[in-house]
């Protein structure tokens, strides 16, 4: 018999799995149907696997597969020397195909072996023969194609053995021609800039994390995040890479580098902390600024009762390295000083105060106070001149600027925030609108805290405070 899905071997595999993260969850069932050529027929094989980690609740339920069932099945350590031949030289094909493929290439790594495949996912194969069809996923092809299966829905071996009906469906529906053709354009390899290795892509994780482009001499061009990196970082070399700065930055690219992530917050916090240490230049929010140095206007304020009482408020611009020995209030952050003296100018201009009394102009007579130069421009209200006085002057100042006040970091102490699994849960550590990091174990808790602390950043401190409304948090004594 002849299998003309396409002119090369096949191997149809589906994995049953601890979770959906390929960084941290294991396989548990592993279901192959090798499709041969030239007439050879097909093969098929399973066998369960032990994960070496609990298996969810819901998990069990789904696949049927329990920690009973996987106690003495064979790690995959041990299987691995059946698996792999059966999987090289072939086109590796399964429904939502690069989540199998990286469970199974995470699965060699951990055991020192580097398997690489061409892959065909036939989720997007249904996408490409059926535009007019909805739903792709493995159960609408069943109700689509009348597949017929006999073993357990949602065990490995099974649903291997539905992906070989679906191939025979679209050959019978489409011809073996308009079949091969798709899966010839769907494993065809992606147009990558000119110094990017096809296997740099290939190790690309389907999982969240931050992506680093690195151009000549080491120089950051970008830094991004997603749920799934591989996808985001194959966007880049799309069709609008050939226009403006897409173009630019493909040109420019010399080098791909990652880091896997627990989660979507920790993406954030990673790439929100490169942005500000590497501040790669095709960032948008890293580049153009004429002034990148943030920085709060500190007031001192007089002790209750004090004779100084009467005497004016002077606010002092500072840079937030500086925050730690203010002794005064503090408002801001500003993006730079720019920005924080155009603040001030706006609620010196709103409210009629005056500038010398605040320290930005000289008196035109020494050693006492004389008419500001906004006076006569009826721009002052007059306290230079004792036409209001001091006490209302600064209450007025420091009423508007109350909705910059630095807010006070709302602990006792740094807070954690977890993410991932319960078996490879990480911890974030933030304090003081900083994040310091993430930690696998509480052992390394303190070497984390003792650390110098990195500096305030303005748009760190915003997504810290997003974060914490939508995450539980942890106080750390």
């Amino acid at each position: 018999m002849n299998y003309p899905f396409y002119p090369a071997p096949l191997v149809l595999l589906d994995l049953e799995t601890t979770g959906a993260k390929p960084a941290v969850d294991r396989i548990t069932e592993i279901g192959l149907v090798q499709v041969n050529v030239e007439g050879e027929g097909i093969a098929t094989w399973s066998n369960l696997v032990n994960p070496c980690q609990p298996i969810p609740p819901f998990i069990q339920d789904l696949t049927g597969i329990d920690n009973a069932m996987v106690a003495d099945a064979p790690t995959f350590a041990q299987l691995a020397d059946k698996v792999l031949p059966k999987l090289q030289d072939r086109i590796f094909v399964a429904h939502n195909a690069r989540f199998d493929y990286t469970f199974l290439r995470n699965e060699f790594k951990r055991i020192g072996i580097t398997f690489r495949a061409k892959v065909l996912c036939t989720v997007q194969l249904s996408r490409k023969l059926y535009p007019d069809e909805f739903k792709h996923s493995l159960d609408a092809l069943i109700a689509r194609h009348g597949l017929q299966y006999h073993g357990e829905r949602h065990r490995a071996l099974t649903d291997a053995e539905l992906i070989y009906q679906f191939l025979n469906a679209a050959v019978q529906d489409l011809g073996a021609t308009r079949v091969q053709e798709a899966i010839d354009e769907l494993i065809r390899p992606p147009a990558l800039p000119a110094h990017i290795d096809e296997k740099i892509i290939d190790d690309l994780p389907d999982t969240a994390g931050v992506y680093i482009f690195y151009g000549e001499h080491d120089e950051a061009l970008f830094v991004g995040s997603n749920s799934n990196l591989r996808r985001r970082v194959l966007q880049h070399f799309g069709k609008k890479s050939a226009d403006g700065q897409a173009a630019m930055l493909a040109v420019a690219l010399r080098r791909i580098d990652w880091v896997e992530t627990s989660g979507d917050l920790g993406s954030a916090l990673l790439e929100r902390q490169l942005l500000s240490q590497l501040r790669p230049r095709f960032n948008p929010s890293t580049r153009g600024k004429v002034d990148q140095t943030q920085s709060v206007w500190e007031i001192v304020l007089p002790e209750p009762g004090s004779d100084a009482m009467d005497t004016p408020l002077q606010p002092k611009l500072i840079p937030l390295s500086e925050i730690a020995n203010a002794r005064g209030d503090l408002f801001g952050p500003f993006r730079g000083a720019r920005e924080a003296q155009n603040v001030l100018n706006r609620i010196i201009k709103g409210q009629g105060l005056c500038r010398q009394l605040l320290g930005l102009e000289k008196s035109r007579k020494a050693q006492q106070i004389s008419p500001c130069n906004a006076l006569s421009q009826g721009e002052c209200r007059g306290a230079c001149v004792g036409r209001e006085v001091i006490s209302l002057h600064n209450a007025r100042l420091l009423a508007s600027l109350a909705k910059h006040k630095l807010a006070d970091w709302p602990y006792a102490g740094a807070i954690g925030i977890r993410e991932g699994p319960e078996w490879a849960q990480v911890l974030h550590v933030i304090d003081q609108w900083t994040y310091l990091g993430q930690v696998n174990d509480q052992s390394e808790l303190a070497d984390l805290l003792a650390a110098p602390y990195p500096a305030y950043d303005l748009d760190m401190a915003k997504l810290i405070r997003s974060e914490i409304k939508k995450h539980p948090v942890q106080l750390l004594l």
